[in-house]
């Protein structure tokens, strides 16, 4: 494996691309240079005679925890940029003309959870968990989750995950119709190969052809939501709410909100 880099391992092949999350350390939080370089792979894969499918996965104990919010004075890090930076890893995997597989091993959280959740196929190991924590610091749901999550589980279930911030486990995932795949822990990456495998040696023509037609019925608005969503973080950024959630984080205290 490669590192363009740091946190970010890339391969090729057999016909698949591997993205791994290399940041064990802080359960594979993402960098702004990650996601950039994330949302860059995947639109190069576009025209690479070689990648017939991408995988998508995390090393350690997590798929990703999200965005890196770690540190004093992390929400002045935070501005319109970020968004861009992260809607560019979830309009990759959506444009991308084949299929893209997360395979989910641990915490699946924030924008990690989102980019997951834009998959094609997302396989989950009973250990994994998926959660949208974005209210408990002070901002909304984005990376495209306020349409993905409601075209797989309905307004009900993605206000409850949006608005409590309430983890789901691997099987509730599962039941849902948020994880396409659940599989013993250490049975995951057998399941992920396989399923490469069987991508890699498909139709690609009929494949692309598929996942258009799907995302096409199931995420028409998904442009719009990620305007929206892009709109309203630009908003949150500057409140004061975001700095105090940020603040409680980092000091592992419970945030006191005050709609400032």
């Amino acid at each position: 494996m490669t590192s363009t880099v740091p946190g970010l391992l890339e391969e090729v092949a057999d016909g698949v691309l591997r993205l791994t999350f290399d940041r064990p350390e802080v359960l594979n939080a993402l960098s702004g240079e990650m996601a950039a370089r994330v949302g860059a792979v995947l639109e190069e894969a576009v025209t690479r005679d070689d990648v017939r499918v991408v995988v998508i996965s995390g090393r350690g104990g997590a798929f990703s925890t999200g965005a890196d919010i770690a540190g004093e004075g992390a929400h002045a890090r935070f501005d319109v940029r970020a968004m861009d930076v992260a809607n560019r890893m979830i309009r990759g995997v959506v444009r991308l003309d084949k299929p893209v597989v997360a395979a989910v091993g641990g915490v699946a959280a924030g924008v990690g959870a989102s980019l997951a959740l834009a998959c094609d196929l997302v396989v989950v190991a009973r250990s994994a968990q998926l959660l949208l924590p974005f209210t408990r610091i002070g901002l909304m749901p984005d990376g495209g989750s306020t349409a993905t999550v409601a075209a797989s589980i309905g307004r009900a279930r993605a206000m409850r995950m949006g608005l409590l911030a309430e983890p789901l486990t691997a099987q509730e995932a599962y039941d849902a119709g948020l994880a396409t795949h659940l599989a013993d822990d250490d049975a995951v990456d057998e399941l992920v190969a396989t399923l490469a495998r069987r991508l890699a040696a498909g139709p690609p023509v009929a494949l692309a052809a598929t996942k258009r037609a799907v995302n096409a019925a199931t995420l028409p608005h998904l442009e719009e939501a990620l305007e929206r969503e892009r709109a309203g973080q630009t908003l949150l950024f500057g409140t004061a709410d975001l700095a105090e959630g940020m603040a409680a984080f980092n000091e592992r205290r419970r945030p006191d909100f005050r709609g400032e």
